[in-house]
């Protein structure tokens, strides 16, 4: 009888581990399906991540490129900027020299029209304006012309006008 009852708690010991070791696959069965569900999700998320991927680098690229071309848009904005402004900086230059050319032509006229006077007219004349006006005249005026109209001025003009020539800037003066 114990060699029964030691069979009997044998087999019963290995029908036991064949129905834990039943349990045991089906337990891995059940988390491998679990692992392989998980595994397709990771998946499906990685390729989402890079496709999202692509297509930012793809955005970032088309914006690079529209960056660089308003930039060389802006450069040739800028260098046509640069070439009006020369343009514009060298009429003012000649507007400037024939502004100058029209002036000394004036004055010339002037001088020449009062040098042409006599000296009491022109003292007549000269005394009725201002200083600088008749000092800048008499500037451009041969010194022997200036001396003879300056005595004929009353004293106190005609010292007021050599005053007055003598600060002219040297270029006014004959």
């Amino acid at each position: 009888m114990k060699w029964f009852f030691v069979f009997l708690i044998g087999i019963s010991s290995v029908f036991g581990a064949q129905s834990k070791s039943y349990e045991c696959t089906k337990v891995f069965e059940s988390r491998k399906n679990e692992l392989l569900l998980e595994l397709g999700k990771i998946d499906e998320q990685k390729q989402s991540l890079d496709a999202l991927k692509r297509a930012t680098e793809d955005l970032l690229k088309r914006k690079e490129a529209m960056v660089v071309g308003k930039g060389t848009a802006v450069d040739q904005k800028l260098a046509e900027i640069k070439t009006r402004e020369a343009s514009t900086k060298k009429m003012l230059d000649e507007n400037k020299k024939i502004l100058d050319e029209m002036k000394q032509l004036k004055a010339d006229k002037v001088s020449q029209t009062f040098a042409k006077m006599k000296p009491a007219a022109a003292a007549g004349i000269l005394s009725g304006m201002k200083i600088t006006e008749i000092a800048e005249i008499m500037g451009t005026l041969n010194p022997k012309i200036v001396g003879q109209i300056l005595a004929k001025m009353e004293p106190k003009k005609g010292s007021e006008v050599t005053t007055a020539l003598r600060s002219l800037p040297s270029e006014m003066k004959k």
